[in-house]
């Protein structure tokens, strides 16, 4: 396995790929000198390279995860698919939809791979949430809707990050996780997206703002919203998420006045964030050693809430709570969250099962094609103040997560007041 792109989200990946015995991690690539130095620290074995054309042409690369800034996804994923090589490209998948129909065009043409990745879908509670909606307990699923305020606005940002053309701002960075995760919910078919963004903040020019209503061809209806101004977080909302936050209130009014002044050193802010850096998140590695196992957060994603025919559905502390006719039913995750269910592990896993195992590929590229014409029709929407019809929606196969147990429900004599 090579990674290009080894920044904040791509350096994030490294550890999950550490934890699984069917990969090696061979190479790896960045245009940045210092986060090569501390790659090469942390992975001694592996090869680093300045550019993805040598990472590409290394002949022990297999499979190159894809981590570049957006305006480079479509070049660097068809780069290393020219060369027979499997790829799994961070979303938003693309900048266009030509651009991801050139995708799809050369993972075909060479025979490989190519997995639209790295999205909230993967989850192991969104993925649970899809298995109770099928099973049918409660019916079908008439209404999702998907809520989150963040800091987003206020973090390090690099020149591309925020320039709209290339992929910046909240509906292009945040938009596809959580229509990705509507989407699989709601088994893929959406017929029709009304958007808006907000662009609030003078010194980024860029949306931080975004909320959308869908509709599926089954007249099931989602909505979304995301607010990264930082203001209010959705955090405060479920108190035990509050120490997972990256600032405090008092933080995030001084960064606001930096961001005002033009004094935020935004590069030395994301070089802390990256690999080797100062605050370089810590990530899950295996199954929790501590007494307490790692609670639910909203994270970016936000809050997540279903509503069925005849019950409701969303995340408790450890788990699911699932309202239905027989009271409350609380279904336990924490138990579940060891090896195989690591965040963003089930792309790589879906890769390794599908090129050495023959099974079925599920995010393909038609599907992150489809995740990325919802996003760009929420973004027309918002321009042109009107529904915009959606033609190449793809399902999601019935038989995804087949293999996927759930735990036995427990019942709830009612959830905890606070969250």
């Amino acid at each position: 396995m090579g990674i290009v792109g080894i920044g904040q989200g791509g350096g994030g990946m490294l550890p999950v790929m550490a934890t699984m015995p069917q990969l090696e991690l061979v190479a790896g690539a960045d245009i940045n000198p210092v986060t090569r130095e501390r790659f090469q620290a942390r992975y001694p074995l592996a090869r680093v390279y300045a550019t993805s054309t040598e990472l590409c042409s290394d002949p022990e690369v297999e499979a190159v995860w894809v981590s570049s800034p957006n305006r480079f996804h479509c070049e660097h994923a068809v780069e290393a698919m020219q060369r027979g090589k499997h790829v799994v490209v961070e979303k938003p998948m693309a900048i266009s939809l030509d651009e991801a129909d050139r995708m799809i065009a050369s993972a075909r043409s060479n025979g490989v791979n190519l997995v639209a990745g790295h999205t909230n879908s993967f989850e192991l509670h969104i993925r649970a949430m899809r298995k109770v909606i099928n099973s049918g307990r409660l019916g079908r699923l008439r209404a999702v809707h998907v809520w989150s305020y963040t800091d987003w606005m206020l973090r390090g940002r690099t020149p591309d990050e925020l320039n709209p053309d290339e992929g910046g701002g909240i509906p292009w960075r945040q938009g596809p996780h959580q229509i990705d995760v509507v989407r699989l919910l709601g088994g893929g078919l959406l017929r029709s997206i009304r958007g808006t963004t907000g662009d609030w903040l003078r010194e980024r020019r860029i949306a931080g703002y975004h909320s959308a209503f869908m509709e599926f061809q089954d007249g099931a209806t989602a909505s979304i919203l995301h607010n990264g101004y930082g203001y209010f977080l959705t955090a405060e909302l479920f108190p035990w998420a509050l120490e997972r936050q990256r600032y405090s209130a008092a933080q995030r009014s001084e960064i606001r006045r930096q961001i005002r002044s033009g004094t935020r050193d935004e590069e030395s802010e994301k070089q802390a964030y990256r690999i080797g850096g100062a605050r370089e998140a810590v990530r899950r590695t295996g199954t929790p050693t501590t007494a307490e196992p790692a609670a639910w957060s909203p994270a970016d994603l936000g809050m997540v809430l279903l509503t069925c025919e005849r019950g409701d559905i969303r995340n408790s502390k450890y788990g699911l709570y699932v309202y239905g006719d027989d009271g409350l039913l609380e279904i336990p995750l924490a138990g579940t969250w060891g090896i195989g269910m690591l965040e963003h592990r089930g792309e790589l896993e879906e890769l390794y099962n599908s090129v050495v195992l023959g099974k079925p590929l599920y995010h393909s590229g038609e599907w992150g094609a489809a995740t990325l014409e919802a996003c760009i029709g929420m973004m027309r929407s918002a321009r042109e103040h009107w529904e915009v019809q959606l033609e190449r929606q793809v399902a999601m196969a019935e038989d995804y997560d087949a293999e996927l147990e759930l735990p036995d429900s427990q019942p709830v004599a009612e959830p905890p007041a606070a969250g």
